[in-house]
């Protein structure tokens, strides 16, 4: 049984979701802000947030930034009335798995979190026949662990992450469109914002990759295609630009 932590200040919807999620099979813990989100983290292990932008004191948004820069990888979904594209894509960029809009459908929500829970346990777990790893520079993708390494100490990525780091640097040379690592990454569960999703999940990987993010070595854009994977030490992709 997945157990899932609600944060949402509407008193209403909280005890509605938690009395949906729960019967849709889920345990369900739910609090009205992020200070006692923080204290339930600390005591307890969660598969995934659920996360309410508009709250006050701390905004999800936030709260999110801050999650992802102390190391907490499990899964989040960004809950909102917000429903513009730039404010998904933010929430992406923030380190979000997925990005619903109020007013949803629970049964919608129940759809995204299984998506994004699947997603997850393929990252945790090892997926036959995926031994060995993948060097470049001072990084080791260990494939077996499915964990990214740099030296001796272990860079936290989400699922999501990891799984393009992995299709990317599976295909070395090779571009790939942002159709293609769409449905290598999630198959048929895409998010709301489509391919731009791609875009974002490159964004936040340069950022732990590269040593300048704006002139990226390993993962590299092909204009009017998608991205390509060039391990360090190796020449430039093929119509690849930094």
């Amino acid at each position: 049984m997945s157990k899932l932590l609600i944060v949402d200040d509407d008193p209403r919807l909280r005890a509605m979701l938690q009395r949906y999620l729960e019967s849709q099979g889920f345990e369900v813990r739910a609090v009205d802000n992020t200070a006692h989100m923080d204290r339930l983290l600390q005591r307890e292990h969660f598969d995934l947030l659920l996360l309410d932008v508009l709250m006050p004191d701390e905004d999800g948004l936030s709260a999110c930034r801050r999650l992802r820069s102390d190391g907490f990888a499990r899964p989040i979904i960004m809950l909102t009335a917000r429903g513009e594209l730039p404010d998904k894509v933010l929430g992406l960029e923030l380190g979000a798995d997925d990005y619903l809009a109020k007013p949803f459908e629970p049964r919608e929500l129940v759809a995204r979190i299984r998506a994004v829970l699947r997603r997850s346990e393929d990252h945790k777990t090892p997926a036959a026949p995926a031994p060995g790893e993948i060097r470049f520079g001072r990084f080791r993708l260990a494939l077996d662990e499915r964990r990214l390494y740099e030296g001796e100490r272990i860079i936290e990525l989400t699922s999501g992450e990891f799984a393009l780091l992995n299709v990317l640097a599976s295909h070395p040379f090779e571009a790939l469109s942002r159709e293609r690592l769409q449905t290598q990454i999630h198959g048929s569960d895409h998010a709301q914002v489509g391919e731009r999703g791609i875009d974002v999940l490159v964004s936040r990987l340069r950022r732990v990759l590269e040593d300048n993010p704006r002139k990226p070595r390993y993962l590299q854009t092909v204009w009017g295609l998608g991205y390509a994977f060039a391990p360090d030490g190796q020449p430039q992709a093929a119509g690849a630009r930094r």
